[in-house]
């Protein structure tokens, strides 16, 4: 109707000046050079919205011919976003005007619609959307800088506009209860994980990589309770026992440092480490204790973030802390390996058992200590993760819900857990079988009574 209107009203005009074939090249000439308009506005959105934030910092740095200016149009995306809409919407409905106007000098009015709808939607898909993207997403960071200026003119001709509709989208967006994504960072974490995979598999990335990758997201996840040594597993020497005795002790359990305590291991007051003794002081340690020796140590709390810890031990100089709970008791103790096998994996040492050993390709035997999300990771399940439990031993014990006795089994959707191994009522080694196969998995907790089979 309104090109219609506008045809009726240019023929005369115009026509009498110029000629319908005047107008009408004119006409096209004004439509293809909106169309570049529009394949303009289109590879900006693609271009400024792919490129991240590392990048433009780094190409402004380097001092690239207008990488400051695109960093100041990505500081205010919503504005960024609005500008390229009125822009790019401005153009199409202009050149749809001029088109239906055109056409309608040699069509009658619905044929001219139609023609102009079906032509001009054509052009804009192919010149103004899809090969103008194209090109964008290959060659992002310099056309990022070749648009950045067009996008500020256009930003300063149609100011008005623009803070208008920027304004009215912040409104809707606050009325419908919705939050402009546009103002959040385009990658997340999840996202990151997905292009490690993608990476893996299509051949850019090892199997090693993936997985250092992956935990070094993790990492700064973690808490304390995550990454120590329990209790249970800790070995350590009374405060007032000989530095030779204590020597012996290390020698016994194997390891080069012991947390030193008075009473019991509740009250660690430090860490004796036998390669702080020099073999040229050995008569004057001969007749010392292991306080007199002893190095300090921190106590940190259980849900202390690993990430953090290892800045307050290398800033310390300290290579054990020990883990308390609220009521001020030990739970375990953390090392720097433990923080390092947290991104690089389990360090085996002499004759250790691999935590994790594959029976076959849906089978594993793992360690009762291994966390559930390295379970998940290594058979490619989905067990879940608690709050009250970390460990794959822990997770067949909530299953239980009672204590766990040799051979037992649970069922979780389409994992099979068995109590390998079970010491004193700790589950030691648990076997995981899972069915690939299985349709329909049933979750949740297992009914009265524990759920097992025998």
């Amino acid at each position: 109707m309104l090109g219609t209107a506008v045809a009726q009203y240019t023929v005369p005009v115009l026509g009498t000046e110029l000629g319908r074939t005047q107008v009408t090249l004119v006409g096209v000439v004004m439509i293809l050079l909106l169309i570049m308009g529009s394949g303009f506005f289109s590879s900006s959105e693609i271009a400024l919205f792919s490129l991240p934030a590392h990048q433009v910092d780094a190409m402004v740095e380097k001092g690239e011919r207008g990488a400051r200016l695109v960093k100041s149009l990505k500081e205010d995306p919503h504005r960024l976003l609005v500008t390229i809409l009125v822009g790019n919407n401005m153009v199409n409905i202009t050149m749809s005007s001029i088109s239906t106007t055109v056409v309608g000098f040699y069509f009658d009015a619905g044929t001219a619609v139609l023609v102009s709808s079906l032509g001009i939607t054509s052009m804009v898909l192919l010149f103004g959307e899809s090969a103008p993207k194209s090109y964008a997403v290959e060659n992002t960071d310099s056309w990022a800088r070749t648009v950045a200026p067009g996008l500020k003119f256009v930003g300063t001709v149609l100011w008005p506009l623009i803070t208008l509709f920027y304004y009215l989208t912040s409104a809707v967006n606050r009325l419908t209860g919705g939050s402009s994504s546009i103002e959040s960072s385009y990658v997340t974490r999840d996202e990151i994980r997905n292009m490690i995979k993608t990476g893996e598999r299509e051949g850019i990335l090892h199997e090693d990589e993936r997985q250092i990758l992956q935990r070094t997201l993790r990492f700064t996840d973690a808490t304390a309770k995550e990454v120590m040594t329990p209790r249970l597993d800790i070995t350590g020497i009374a405060a007032d026992a000989t530095v030779e005795e204590a020597i012996e002790e290390c020698i016994r359990a194997g390891h080069a440092r012991l947390p030193a305590y008075e009473g019991s291991l509740d009250n660690v007051t430090g860490v004796f480490d036998i390669r702080d003794l020099r073999e040229s002081d050995s008569d004057a340690f001969a007749d010392l204790t292991v306080a007199e020796v002893a190095a300090p140590t921190l106590h940190v709390p259980e849900s202390k973030n690993v990430d953090e810890l290892l800045s307050e031990m290398r800033e310390n100089r300290m290579h054990m802390v020990v883990v308390i709970d609220e009521f001020g008791t030990t739970e375990g103790l953390i090392t720097m390996e433990d923080v390092t096998e947290e991104i690089v994996g389990e360090i085996l040492v002499a004759d250790e058992d691999h935590p994790i050993e594959f029976v076959d390709d849906d089978t594993a035997v793992v360690d009762g200590s291994v966390n559930v999300h390295e379970v998940n990771e290594a058979l490619d399940i989905v067990l879940p993760e608690g709050e009250e439990f970390e460990t794959i031993a822990g997770f067949t014990f909530n299953r239980a819900g009672r204590l766990v006795e040799q051979g037992e089994e649970f069922d979780y959707e389409n994992v099979t857990l068995r109590a390998e191994q079970v010491e004193n009522t700790r589950i030691q080694k648990v076997r995981l079988t899972v069915d690939r196969d299985a349709a329909d998995p049933v979750g949740g907790r297992p009914p009265a009574g524990g759920g097992e089979t025998d």
